[in-house]
């Protein structure tokens, strides 16, 4: 596959798995482009400047994906400022604590529009701009949990918007697959993205086959593989990398 620009979604702050992914697609020779959402000014300019520091050009935007026209717009000034993206990957993400005492109309519209409409539009407008401009492979990566792994509790909103996710990858890569471009899907397991306080780490890491809790670079390395032409031959998956996590 031709070297061509990745477009990677909720990148808003250095520790993310989506920074991480950045950096890993950079280091392949990938043009960046990134949204975030409010991101302070001197931070995109310094991970843009870290990103061209790999000798690839680097934009950015902040960009509001809880809107309805958001997967346009974030197209439309992709291509403007660089050029039309072979590689989507879809990090962004709303989360927030709920179960059932609290769950409510609005906790749920929150996650749908970020969650769901927001990557299944960037998902299909991606895939007739890239058939309408004839490129020969592309790739969609979405991110998703371990909803099918276990319960997650007080997390309702969030593991029925990632579970949809998960269900919406499968069914799309058999639609376009004839197009030349591969859909999956990446469970990073529980990442240390800087939320993690000390005791949880403490609580989690044991569970881990490996002993320590993942870290964004864990998921940004199989983001990266699942974009090369190494990965051609991978599509319809849903990943889970979760470093042997187990769950009592």
């Amino acid at each position: 596959m031709k070297k061509g620009t990745a477009l990677v979604t909720g990148v808003s702050h250095e520790n993310g798995i989506g920074a991480a992914a950045c950096k890993r697609l950079a280091a392949a020779g990938h043009d960046i482009f990134f949204t975030h959402w409010q991101a302070s000014e001197k931070w995109e300019t310094q991970f843009k400047a870290e990103i061209t520091g790999y000798g690839v050009r680097c934009e950015g935007a902040s960009i509001d994906l809880a809107n309805c026209d958001a997967a346009i717009k974030v197209l439309n000034v992709a291509e403007e400022a660089l050029e039309f993206p072979c590689i989507l990957v879809n990090n962004a993400t709303y989360s927030t604590r709920d179960g059932y005492q609290q769950l409510d109309a609005q906790t749920l519209d929150a996650h749908y529009a970020v969650n769901i409409r927001s990557v299944s539009l960037l998902c299909v407008e991606f895939a007739r701009r890239f058939e309408k401009k004839q490129i020969q492979a592309g790739r969609i990566i979405n991110m998703t949990s371990g909803q099918a792994q276990g319960p997650m509790l007080e997390e309702l909103a969030y593991v029925a918007t990632k579970g949809a996710i998960s269900a919406f990858t499968l069914s799309l890569s058999a639609e376009i697959g004839n197009l030349g471009i591969t859909v999956n899907a990446v469970n990073p397991g529980p990442t240390d993205s800087g939320w993690m306080s000390e005791e949880l780490k403490e609580e989690l890491a044991p569970k881990f086959a490996t002993k320590r809790i993942g870290l964004p670079d864990d998921a940004a390395r199989l983001i990266a593989f699942l974009a090369s032409e190494e990965a051609a031959w991978i599509t319809g998956q849903v990943i889970n990398s979760e470093g042997g996590f187990f769950r009592n």
